[in-house]
Formats: C-alpha cells, structure tokens, sequence
C-alpha cells in the first residue's frame, strides 16, 4: 500500500500546529502519536516511513529548548518510582529490625514453653487423693 501523495505535507503542517500550540485534531502533546493524529496519519508513518520527518520534529522541539512530553512523563515516573523504591527501602528496615526482636520474643516463649512441659510432666508429690478409687464393676 503506497502512501497518501499529501502525507509528508500532512505531517510537517501537523508540526507547525503542534508547536504552533494550535492544534485541531490532537492534544497538542509533544509525541509521536499526537503528531499522527493531527496529521491524520497512522502512526508508522512517522515511525517507519518518514523517520526524516520525526527526527526533523524533535530537532525543532530543541530548538525551542521546549521538553516533550514523552519526556517529562518519564521524569515524572522516574522521580514516582525513586520515591517509592526510598519508601520500600525504610519499610525493608523496619521489618528487619522488627524480625530481630520477633525472633528474641519467639525465642524467649520457646524456653517459657519449655520449662512449663517440663514441670507438667514431672509427679508432684504434693497432690494427694482425697478419697480412694470407687471399684469398677
């Protein structure tokens, strides 16, 4: 399937648009997938068939010194994630502080445990029956 004649020209007038800050048929973000869909071309067209014209694209947006928004949605996520990893890291610490005490109390009980076995099985002398055994028939 061969192009559209107007699709090089359909996608450096989406270009001017988008960072014109006009845009008519997208969200005006600075990517690959809002340049297509002003230009109203499929994706792969700038991908894939028009690499030139994408390059040329984010060349301009330097230019500008403006940050697309690919990017700054990575930085975002980035700086969510570097968060998240420093929150699991304290809670990490805090479970291994936690555990070195569960295992003192754990250890503790054990012995606890064990000396009420052994005083449960040894005879008591002071245990005496107040009545004798009824026989059985």
């Amino acid at each position: 399937m061969t192009p559209p004649a107007d699709e090089r020209q359909r996608i450096r007038d989406a270009m001017d648009c988008i960072l014109g800050g006009t845009p008519t048929h997208s969200n005006g973000a600075l990517t690959v997938v809002a340049r297509a869909a002003e230009a109203q071309v499929p994706r792969n067209a700038l991908t894939q068939r028009h690499p030139d014209l994408r390059n040329e694209f984010y060349a301009r947006v330097q230019d500008r010194g403006a940050t697309p928004d690919v990017e700054l949605r990575l930085r975002a996520e980035i700086a969510r994630l570097k968060k998240t990893i420093a929150n699991k890291n304290r809670e990490l610490a805090q479970l291994r502080t936690d555990t070195t005490g569960l295992i003192r109390s754990l250890n503790q009980l054990t012995d606890e445990n064990d000396q009420l076995r052994q005083a449960h099985q040894l005879p008591t002398a002071e245990v005496i029956p107040l009545r004798p055994p009824s026989p059985r028939f």
